[in-house]
């Protein structure tokens, strides 16, 4: 409590990516077009799964779900990074750099478990078929959807809750663009050194961990493979393969940045801009162009919104 009361700072500054004007203005068009196609490719997904009847099962309920949180994700620091990029002063309150820290983990943690449920899902699906339609039936789904929501509000709150008892009193100036729990306790006004061990204790376990679990999960189906016939391969291959390439796009950076203590390198911005901007572009990409079924239903979707704007013309 006695933290909470010596905190004095009530504002950080942000030193951005650069403090060049012409690189500014060109990262603010590219980003502000990858924005809008992030929004835009993750919401077809969303319609594109709840009005195509046969996408209706489990693993197009969690892709939807999976989109939804990218959503979110994105929006969490693109936002506030684009408002940079034009204003000379990049400043954030104490207060919504700690909102944005905690939807940041609050996201990031869901999608984790999300991948790890994906994965099982897939499992299930190739390895235990006859079983895989009492085991993921939609009241499960819901459920493990709901407990990744929980998992992931835990998380945040044990990161924000480590970030705010400290005392802030002296420097402001975070060398980032968004505010993540490494680069604001380095500005505490006390030793962080067993913060930052806890932190890689929290973040960094379930990152690895995870990440583990999941690659794990689809060396098993790899090896199961072999007892299916080719064109069931090849079709579950396409589907795992690109699982596999959101997981790892995702957990690269998650890793390479929550599990070192106190150390920054030149890259972290490079990989922070991957992991917040770049990464949830891909996902509905990836999805879409390897997987015939999405591709199909947006096709169709397509073809629907010609239909309705003939009608009414």
């Amino acid at each position: 409590m006695d933290s909470l009361n010596q905190t004095r700072v009530t504002e950080f500054v942000f030193l951005g990516l650069t403090d060049k004007w012409v690189l500014e203005m060109l990262f603010f068009m590219a980003f502000s077009a990858i924005y809008v196609l992030t929004l835009s490719g993750n919401i077809l997904i969303i319609i594109a799964t709840v009005f195509t009847p046969r996408l209706h099962t489990p693993m197009y309920f969690f892709l939807s779900n999976l989109s939804f949180i990218d959503i979110c994700h994105s929006s969490v620091t693109v936002p506030k990074m684009l408002e940079g990029l034009l204003l000379e002063r990049k400043t954030i309150s104490f207060d919504n750099c700690i909102t944005q820290l905690f939807f940041l983990h609050l996201f990031a943690c869901a999608e984790i478990f999300l991948l790890i449920i994906m994965a099982y899902d897939r499992y299930m699906a190739i390895c235990t078929p006859l079983h895989y339609p009492n085991v993921m039936n939609m009241r499960v789904c819901i459920q493990l959807v709901f407990a990744l929501w929980l998992g992931g509000t835990v998380h945040s709150l044990g990161q924000t809750f480590l970030t705010i008892r400290l005392p802030y009193c002296g420097p402001n100036i975070i060398d980032s663009y968004f505010c993540d729990v490494p680069v604001v306790i380095k500005l505490a006004c006390t030793d962080t050194y067993l913060t930052g061990i806890l932190i890689v204790t929290n973040s960094g376990t379930i990152s690895l961990s995870c990440f583990l679990a999941v690659v794990t999960s689809y060396t098993v189906i790899l090896v199961s493979l072999r007892k299916h016939s080719a064109e069931g391969r090849q079709k579950a291959l396409s589907t795992c393969s690109a699982h596999f390439m959101v997981v790892a796009l995702f957990f690269g950076p998650c890793i390479f940045i929550y599990t070192r203590p106190d150390t920054s390198f030149s890259i972290d911005k490079v990989v922070s801009v991957f992991y917040t901007v770049v990464t949830p572009l891909l996902n509905p990409f990836i999805h879409t162009l390897r997987n015939d079924e999405v591709k199909s239903a947006m096709k169709q979707l397509r073809q629907r919104q010609v239909f309705f704007m003939k009608s009414y013309t």
